[in-house]
């Protein structure tokens, strides 16, 4: 038997809790591994599904959970071992497979990739999606060539997991950080994390003009609508974008002006599907670049699963900042 929080829909609605649950109740897989799950986290897209206030879920009954770390406990696939730790991102468990908030999961073990040697199964859910995400997001500026020293890098929606973690990256990789938020009170975390300017997210929320003042070399943009066509309204000459997520809205009010007058290169950054060889490199520059320090600034709340449904909850009120992470056996 293993803990789970358990969706299921039925003619009232969708129901949330959690529940016990048997091992042989898993769902098959493709070259299965069972995985005891020691940590997940609450993701925004977990947090729609809890809450129902979203399409996340495509298959009913559906435990939730689009993140864990934890150690192999049976194995059929040739690359893993019993024992072996691992950490799951994406791949649409939460979605359409039994997903990580939960005790034991039992997943395609291609899906899978080894925890890093420098971080634990609870750091790596202190970065989880978010952090995973953020660094697939700065690696695609680098390789396009953004360096630091060049204008301000704009990380929007920035007390966020997604934007927490770009600060971060991106302050100690020399970069200087404009952080977008609407919450003065977040000025004091958000230059603990190195970001040297913060804008007033009030400034990039509304329509504005095509083209607009040069301001930053580059964009990570987790907001997208009229958030992500003013950053590439004010991006300068050849600047770059890494557009990773849609908090505002799935709209996009632009101009094709920055891009053909400005050269602007706009990039879409998928965590869901990217394959094993970027995810191994952005986790290997994760286990590097994350310090205990930091990830205890961005993720200090640990949850049960019973906290991780009131965690849903405040997540969609705009009341979580940064991390939280789900200990299973808690």
């Amino acid at each position: 038997m293993f803990s789970a929080i358990l969706l299921e829909k039925n003619d009232a609605g969708v129901t949330a809790g959690v529940r016990a649950m048997e091992e042989s109740s898993l769902p098959e897989a493709a070259n299965p591994v069972v995985m005891s799950v020691s940590y997940s986290t609450v993701n925004y897209k977990d947090a729609l599904a809890i809450t129902n206030r979203g399409p996340v879920v495509r298959k009913w009954p559906m435990i939730p959970g689009i993140d864990g770390a934890g150690m192999v406990l049976e194995s059929s696939h040739p690359r893993w071992s019993v024992g072996d730790a691992v950490v799951l991102n994406g791949f649409g468990v939460g979605e359409t497979h039994w997903g990580c908030l939960a005790q034991c999961a039992r997943l395609n073990g291609n899906w899978l990739i080894p925890l890093p040697q420098t971080l634990t199964a609870r750091d790596a859910m202190a970065i989880g999606t978010a952090g995973y995400t953020a660094m697939l997001s700065v690696l695609a500026l680098e390789d396009a060539g953004v360096a630091p020293g060049d204008d301000p890098v704009l990380v929007t929606g920035a007390s966020g997991g997604v934007g927490s973690f770009s600060t971060a990256l991106l302050a100690a990789r020399g970069y200087r950080v404009a952080a977008s938020t609407g919450k003065a009170s977040e000025k004091p975390y958000l230059t603990q994390l190195g970001a040297s300017e913060i804008v007033d997210r009030e400034t990039l929320a509304v329509a504005g003009k095509a083209l607009q003042k040069e301001r930053y070399a580059a964009v990570i943009d987790s907001v997208g609508s009229h958030t992500l066509a003013n950053a590439c309204a004010q991006t300068r000459y050849g600047g770059v974008i890494a557009a990773c997520g849609l908090a505002q809205g799935m709209d996009f009010p632009a101009s094709v002006a920055p891009f053909i007058l400005r050269a602007v290169r706009l990039f879409g950054i998928d965590s869901v599907m990217a394959p094993i060889a970027l995810r191994e490199r952005a986790w290997a520059e994760l286990g590097k670049a994350m310090t205990s320090d930091t990830l205890q600034v961005i993720a200090p709340t640990t949850v049960s699963l019973a906290g991780a449904l009131n965690t849903a909850h405040a997540l969609m009120e705009g009341r979580v900042r940064g991390r939280v992470v789900v200990d299973l056996n808690q």
